[in-house]
């Protein structure tokens, strides 16, 4: 066990079958702001005792969900684990469903300006994520965010590069894709064309919407 009751790296990306290379650097951090999103995902589809028994099983403590806090990344990925064995779904669908969800709880907590301030279109606003977050990381301090690259993009489709200090976490991309594509009412589909965690310098998809 970590300090403050958090469990170990190991133990949390066990249950989430992510690689512990996910952890490697102790230094990477999410904010609270995603435990809160997890949070209010499973309470809103499944309720308030769901919530509790993951909440118990990830034995994650209350200060996880102070939104500007940032905590080590083995609190999410315990928060994700334990949502998996308590709700019996398969990991990437947690995260496939949160990444879709987190477009919306993001303009909820008051950044639907800023989003429509980086692209009016889908494929604008993807080519814009790097400069977005890095307007994003004036606010939250020490914020270390993926990147996106894209490539041979055209009217409905395009090479998107993920690049991220982090493993294990191409459906949550997948998700959040197509819960862009919900925002610009458009049909997303994506495929995977190669993986960081199969040995690819990163993760590439090819992405289509209409």
């Amino acid at each position: 066990m970590l300090q403050d009751g958090i469990a170990s790296p190991e133990h949390a990306l066990a249950r989430l079958r992510l690689p512990t290379s996910a952890l490697c650097d102790y230094n990477i951090g999410m904010y609270g702001l995603i435990n809160v999103a997890v949070r209010d995902l499973v309470v809103s589809q499944f309720g308030e005792t769901a919530w509790a028994d993951i909440l118990a099983k990830s034995e994650v403590d209350e200060s996880a969900f102070i939104r500007m806090g940032l905590n080590d990344d083995a609190v999410t990925y315990a928060l994700v684990g334990a949502a998996s064995e308590v709700l019996d779904l398969p990991a990437s669908d947690i995260l496939q469903a949160f990444g879709q969800y987190w477009t919306e709880f993001t303009v909820e907590e008051g950044y639907g300006e800023l989003l429509d301030g980086f692209g009016s279109t889908l494929p604008a606003l993807v080519q814009n994520l790097d400069e977005l977050h890095t307007r994003v990381a004036l606010i939250y301090e020490g914020l270390r965010p993926p990147s996106f690259k894209c490539e041979n993009v055209t009217d409905g489709s395009m090479d998107l590069h993920y690049i991220s200090e982090r493993d294990g976490l191409d459906d949550l991309v997948i998700g959040l894709l197509k819960g862009l594509g919900k925002r610009f009412k458009v049909d997303v589909t994506v495929e995977q064309q190669s993986r960081k965690a199969d040995g690819a310098p990163h993760s590439v998809f090819y992405v289509t919407w209409a």
